[in-house]
């Protein structure tokens, strides 16, 4: 098997492109009808699938932790993400993101629940 030859030049560059993508928390609001002050009126979005898309196709999906945390790996560019919901009108915000390369950068979502 022949031996992998990385440039310095290039090392840079390759390590720039490992890093890219996303993190951050999604969080659910409002969760009661009526606010009340001195409690909150969002909670973490535990088990929630994210879908990033580039060109209408699926690049890659992942689940938040019980706290509501994700982390993923994308390359440059600017994406579509959308979630599975059983209810018709929660909506995420926001819908697109942009990724730099060889940057991680915090992207919270919220999950508008609809209550009113």
């Amino acid at each position: 098997m022949p031996a992998l030859v990385i440039y310095p030049g290039r090392m840079a560059a390759l390590l720039a492109a490992a890093v890219a993508g996303l993190f951050g928390s999604v969080v659910r609001s409002p969760t009661t009808p009526v606010c009340q002050a001195g409690q909150s009126c969002s909670a973490p979005a535990a088990g929630v699938t994210l879908t990033f898309s580039r060109g209408g196709k699926v690049v890659k999906s992942v689940v938040t932790t019980s706290a509501g945390k994700y982390h993923v790996q994308l390359t440059a560019g600017v994406y579509t993400v959308k979630f599975v919901s059983k209810s018709r009108i929660a909506r995420l915000s926001p819908t697109t993101v942009t990724v730099r390369s060889g940057a991680m950068l915090r992207r919270n979502f919220t999950i508008d629940t609809g209550i009113r």
